[in-house]
């Protein structure tokens, strides 16, 4: 690589990124640069700015990105109903793309010649920063220092920062912490224990949800307006997208909603077993499904059931800025016209239960639908016809004796 005289860094103020900001002073003789996304991970974000001028760095990037994040990021992939291998609502993966538009944007504003980031090299992000990157500046140089130093365990890094006087949060005896990322929508965790997949996550280690069955005795309701698609009130009060999803993320939380364990394939090869919490992004997913449920056309709705896994596992590669994805999300966006209305919910002990949806676009039609007398509005007598067409050739078939 060139000489690199200025770096943009994704910094989050965590143990990676604290030693990469001082990896980078020491390898590279360069200035840093540290940008730290304020996407909903709350008290990360004061502690980075501070541990960023402990370490000599003059130029601080903190921006609050939470309603870009959930209007043009989260709120896209929810119209998609988007789940990556049945399970995963794609919390880390989803936050990627804005992360990598702003370093570039950062780059090119400060004149530096690359950026980096703390993403290993047998992880996903690290694909998923580039390839956005790449998408958006062709010539971007990019440093990963996963790739290329042999700090390669949490106890060398831990190491490196008593070595180097950095600090280091939520550390726990000589015992590594746990990998953990935070935004709006979801926080994972990696690493520890969690490396055996037969081990059970400790209680305490989840922060955002009460357990099951330590949650309330009296279920919760919430009745949640729809435009377009999103989400724009929950219950009567209309509030910004961020705002919606901060509130689903406490009651659905309180309510023990939004645990996942998952053994995932990653992008590189490997299966991986991760745990995450979304709580808000639980109850989001089965509101919208129930809101085109009444309003979707049938194939249409199935159009979107079969691409919705190709569309997920486009975010989950780090394939956002892709010409694929603009071109699904075109298609996604289109069936979104008429899924307004109304969606009831009833949170209870970690389940969310749908207990009604009304919509003026509804395409339910209770003439039609009822077993009692629908006064002429469907004639039974049709459906014969109907079946003995579509049975034409399972007939034809069986005449010739196939299976």
């Amino acid at each position: 690589m060139s000489e690199i005289n200025k770096v943009v860094l994704a910094y989050s103020g965590g143990l990676d990124t604290s030693v990469i900001a001082k990896w980078l002073q020491q390898t590279y003789d360069c200035e840093v640069v540290t940008f730290t996304a304020d996407i909903g991970q709350g008290g990360e974000v004061e502690p980075a700015r501070a541990k960023a001028e402990a370490m000599g760095i003059k130029e601080i990037y903190i921006e609050d990105l939470r309603e870009e994040f959930v209007r043009d990021y989260v709120n896209p992939m929810f119209r998609a109903n988007a789940l990556y291998e049945g399970e995963y609502l794609l919390g880390t993966s989803i936050a990627r793309p804005l992360i990598a538009k702003r370093l570039v944007e950062i780059a090119a504003d400060t004149g530096a010649d690359a950026i980096s980031h703390g993403a290993t090299g047998k992880g996903n992000d690290q694909v998923r920063f580039e390839l956005g990157a790449y998408a958006l500046s062709p010539g971007i140089k990019v440093i990963a220092p996963w790739r290329e130093w042999d700090l390669t365990s949490r106890e060398k890094l831990l190491a490196y920062c008593e070595e180097n006087n950095i600090a280091v949060e939520k550390k726990r005896g000589t015992k590594s912490p746990y990998s953990m990322d935070a935004n709006l929508l979801h926080i994972s965790y990696e690493g520890d224990i969690l490396e055996d997949p037969a081990s059970e996550p400790e209680e305490d280690m989840w922060l955002w949800t009460v357990s099951p069955e330590a949650a309330p005795e009296q279920p919760s309701y919430i009745e949640l307006d729809y435009e377009r698609g999103d989400i724009v009130a929950v219950d009567g009060n209309k509030m910004s997208p961020a705002t919606v999803l901060e509130h689903l993320n406490k009651v659905a939380g309180e309510n023990g909603i939004g645990r996942a364990d998952i053994v995932e394939n990653r992008y590189v090869g490997m299966k991986a077993r991760g745990c995450y919490e979304t709580p808000g992004g639980t109850v989001m997913l089965k509101a919208h499904r129930a809101m085109e449920s009444l309003t979707l056309d049938r194939e249409l709705g199935h159009l979107k059931d079969e691409l919705m896994p190709r569309y997920a596992t486009l975010i989950y590669n780090g394939y956002w800025f892709s010409p694929e994805r603009y071109a699904l999300q075109a298609l996604i966006d289109q069936s979104q016209l008429y899924v307004n209305g109304k969606v009831r919910l009833k949170l209870y002990k970690g389940n969310v239960t749908v207990v009604g949806r009304e919509s003026a676009d509804s395409l339910f039609d209770e003439e039609i639908a009822t077993f009692e007398d629908d006064a002429g509005a469907y004639d039974q007598a049709d459906a014969a016809g109907f079946i003995k067409l579509n049975a034409l050739r399972l007939r034809i078939a069986a005449q010739k004796g196939r299976k």
